[in-house]
Formats: C-alpha cells, structure tokens, sequence
C-alpha cells in the first residue's frame, strides 16, 4: 500500500472474521456502565441539541476533552459510544458526546431532522466547549453518519477553523449514494431495514409538524434508505432530492484537501460500503492518516485480546489521544502540525 494509505493492525479473532460477525459482535458484548449527565444546549435557531457527559470529569479545566458524534440513530446508548468515551475517560480525558437533533431523550423543537451533511450544530457546540476550556486540548471523533459530518466540517473550516487538535472518522460512508447501493444488496439490506424503521417510526410521530408532500401510508411503504432519503431527507433539508443530498454532503471528495490532523479508520468489508471505497475518491491529503483493514465490518473491530473479546477501535483511539496529547505544547495554546501525529 502505498501513498497515505496504511495498513490497520486489526486482527480478527479466529472463527469471528466475517463482516457481519464483526458487526453485530458489539451488540452482543456486555456494555460499559459509565455515569454520566445530560445537558440541553439551545442552538441559535431556537432548537436544541442535548450533550452527554461522562462523570466525574476531570476537576482541571484546563484536561483534555474528546467530543464523540454517533451515526445514524445512534445515541449514548450505542455500544462504540460507551467503549470510545470510556477510554478517553480513562485516559484523564473530559468525554462528551453532542446527540443529532432529535436523537436524544426528547424530540427536537423545530420541523427538522438531522443528516450526514448538517455541520452546523457540531461547529457551534465546538465554540462553546472552546468557551468553556479555551486552554483544553480537544479532539472530535465521529462514528458513520456522524465521522462524514466531522470530515465535512473538518474541510469547510480549513486548518485553524476549529478549536481541535485533530478529528478521528471511523467507518465513515464518504460517499453517500454508493453507501446507500450497497445497503440494498445481499444480507445489508438486514441493516437497512432496522435504520429505516427506526428513521420511519421518528418521522411518523412529527408528520403532522413536518412541512413534506407525505402522509402516513406513503411513509410506511418506503422501501430503501434512499426512498427515505428522496422524499423525507432532502425535501426537510433543502435539497432537491436523494442524488442532490448525496452529491452535496458527501465528505469523500475532500480527503486531500483537509488541513487538520484527521485520522480515518475503515474496514475493506464494511457492509455499508463498496470494497473500492477509496479508489473512488482523492489521494488523502498531508494531514490526513487512512488506516485500512481487510476486516471489521461496520464499527466492529473486535478483537481477542487479554483474555476476552475487546474493542481494538477504543484501543486505536485511545492510542492516539496519548499521541496528540504528547505533541501538544500547553505553555504555547498552540496546536502542533500534522506531521508526526500518526502512527503507521
């Protein structure tokens, strides 16, 4: 492998190699009770997001914070959630976690959702959190739908546009439309399936709210994510449809202009996404670190080790938060460059 593509060292247990395995595992693993707080933030256009924090934090404010952003109809309750917040948190870290609109405990105000393109959020609650700790390390990590947000944002806002010393994507569908054709194919449309009723049963309860061309019926017989997206995404978000939605949030085709450190984790069989998936898209720019497995899955990664099935993407993560945390020179309040940040 060449270029700014690296190999993982993801190892798959023996016997639980298979995508799906690998997908469906975290599910079936205990998961890890970790206190915590919630907090409603209003968003300038009168509508909220709500955080998740881990406590006890850190009583410094000047300790690092890692912000999570979860994926579609994900939530704190999601088992990467739990075992990448942990981490961090053990790290000595401030763990937070900005839920989408609406996927919190309460439905959102106003007469929207949220998708893979929505930056808007994120960059606000990025200014209050380097408000509240401006002399803070911070680092954003996303997980699918919420790992293309970050890179979209990450691209919109250049190198210095953020309070981050790096981003970290994991599984992230940089291309939406080839995402959205895969999950029609083969054992994926499982996955489809559980996103799109679970999308469905959220939409049906604001229908009345909802400023769309849709009754009830016609919501419940959308067979296909990008049904969902072509009649309820797009038109609640102004685009004109599901391939101008697509086109527009996906972050693929900004890999190599990205300015800050951003580190990429993905699996050659994520179910959610072609085989090819980076063949698709630009060479990774300077600051970018693709990390590729022939295994994983969909945020799966687990691995045997110590004696039972872990999480190799707490593992990764949480080595990188040492690397960013060593390379960042508090005296100054400056981040230090891309280069060196990495471990191949």
């Amino acid at each position: 492998m060449s270029g700014r593509l690296h190999r993982a060292d993801f190892t798959p247990p023996a016997g639980l190699a298979n995508c799906h395995v690998q997908t469906l595992l975290p599910r079936l693993l205990p998961r890890r009770r970790l206190p915590h707080r919630w907090e409603c933030l209003t968003l300038p256009d009168g509508d909220f997001v709500e955080l998740t924090w881990v406590t006890p934090g850190p009583e410094d404010e000047a300790a690092p914070l890692f912000l999570l952003f979860h994926g579609l109809e994900g939530s704190f309750a999601s088992p990467y959630a739990r075992e990448l917040l942990g981490s961090a948190t053990d790290l000595g870290w401030r763990a937070v976690m900005m839920h989408f609109r609406g996927c919190g405990r309460a439905p959102n105000r106003l007469p929207r959702a949220y998708h893979s393109g929505d930056t808007a959020d994120a960059y606000w609650v990025i200014g209050q959190l380097a408000r509240r700790y401006p002399r803070a390390l911070k680092v954003a990590a996303g997980v699918s739908l919420g790992a293309n947000m970050l890179v979209k944002l990450v691209a919109e806002q250049g190198g210095d546009g953020l309070d981050l010393a790096g981003a970290i994507a994991i599984s992230a569908p940089l291309d939406l439309a080839a995402s959205a054709d895969c999950l029609q194919q083969g054992f994926a449309r499982v996955y489809q399936r559980h996103l799109l009723a679970s999308l469905k049963a959220r939409a049906a309860a604001r229908l009345d709210d909802f400023p769309l061309a849709l009754d009830a019926r016609t919501l419940g017989a959308l067979a296909s994510l990008r049904d969902y997206d072509d009649r309820v995404t797009a038109p609640l978000h102004g685009f004109r449809d599901a391939d101008d939605y697509y086109r527009r949030a996906s972050a693929g085709r900004w890999l190599g202009e990205l300015e800050l450190p951003t580190l990429v984790l993905h699996a050659e069989d994520d179910p959610f996404m072609p085989a090819d998936l980076f063949a698709r898209l630009p060479a990774p720019g300077d600051a970018v670190h693709v990390e590729l497995s022939a295994r994983g899955g969909h945020v799966g990664f687990v691995e045997w080790r110590e004696g039972r099935l872990r999480s190799w993407l707490a593992r990764r993560v949480a080595r990188q938060l040492r690397e960013w945390a060593s390379t960042y020179a508090p005296t100054s309040g400056r981040r230090t460059g891309a280069r060196g940040l990495h471990s191949p």
